[in-house]
């Protein structure tokens, strides 16, 4: 816990924020990313986002390291395997 509010107040780590940056860039420059009711941005825009570190900057870097976390754990597979037979 104390971790967490450590990192709020810190902001985005540096190498997360590469590693997001980077992920984000392989995007196409003509898709938006609806996040909520907040709206859409650019690649561009949201990278912009994360190197700043704002509000919208941390969310991304916090659902990306999600993904991540569930590839690795293997979650994310099982996940999209569950979905593909429901249908």
């Amino acid at each position: 816990m104390a971790e967490e509010t450590k990192q709020k107040k810190e902001g985005i780590p540096e190498d997360l924020k590469d590693l997001v940056i980077a992920r984000l860039d392989v995007l196409s420059p003509h898709k938006r990313i609806h996040i909520g009711s907040v709206g859409g941005f650019t690649k561009d825009e949201l990278i912009e986002r994360v190197k700043m570190g704002d509000e919208i900057g941390q969310k991304i870097a916090k659902i990306e390291l999600s993904f991540l976390i569930a590839l690795k754990e293997g979650t994310l597979l099982e996940e999209l395997n569950l979905s593909t037979y429901e249908n």
